[in-house]
């Protein structure tokens, strides 16, 4: 049981610990003290839903769909693209914000924001729910509950992380420049993985379209 746990741990940890789109979102909030336990709760709700559909194998019906993955990795790039020019825009226009500022987002609007960073990524399905499902379900009932238990243990100790540690370093951000540093790095991170979900989405075309699939790029 321990063992099983513990390895849900690692599997869930090496996943979710990695700089992307939605640890930078969750990151930055944090920072700016807006609603960071609300986004961090968010992230976990989410996690916590997908490490349960991997582990009731939805992650293999969602991996033999296509145009689910093609829909994803379009409304990603776009959505991120967008992201990542607003980081920049408030970057060269003075318009960074420090701890102070004022507040950007509603508690709504700030779940609706975190979640479509967190599911408009084809990576999720095929990482989280497909990977963790196929290694949890290679696991015999009710060692493969623990195995979910541990991924999902995992999922919310680095958000709650995240979140403490985003505070702790707010003295660093009280000066705009840092602040405008980090809308920077955001922006160019968040066009980066943009244009990672451009080049998939051409992939999983020719599939949706009937025609031969290309490999996707995984890394």
């Amino acid at each position: 049981m321990g063992i099983t746990l513990f390895k849900g741990f690692i599997t869930a940890g090496s996943l979710i610990v990695a700089i992307g789109a939605q640890n930078a979102y969750v990151l930055t909030q944090g920072l700016r003290g807006q609603y960071a336990l609300t986004i961090a709760a968010t992230c976990i709700v989410i996690d916590v839903c997908l490490i349960y559909a991997g582990i009731a194998g939805v992650g293999v019906v969602v991996a033999g769909e296509p145009v689910l993955l093609l829909g994803a990795a379009l409304g990603g790039a776009l959505f991120l693209t967008a992201y990542g020019a607003r980081a920049l825009y408030s970057a060269f226009n003075g318009q960074s914000m420090n701890t102070g500022g004022r507040v950007l987002h509603s508690r709504s609007n700030a779940i609706w924001v975190t979640a479509a960073i967190s599911l408009l990524n084809p990576h999720v399905y095929l990482d989280t729910v497909l990977l963790i499902g196929s290694i949890g379900g290679q696991y015999p009932m009710p060692e493969r509950i623990w195995f979910g238990a541990g991924a999902m243990l995992a999922s919310t100790t680095w958000f709650l992380v995240l979140v403490i540690g985003a505070r702790r370093l707010a003295p660093l951000f009280a000066k705009p420049e840092t602040w405008r540093m980090l809308d920077v790095l955001v922006g160019m991170l968040m066009w980066s993985l943009a244009a990672t979900l451009w080049w998939q989405a051409f992939g999983y075309y020719p599939a949706v379209s009937g025609g031969a699939s290309l490999e996707f790029f995984n890394g």
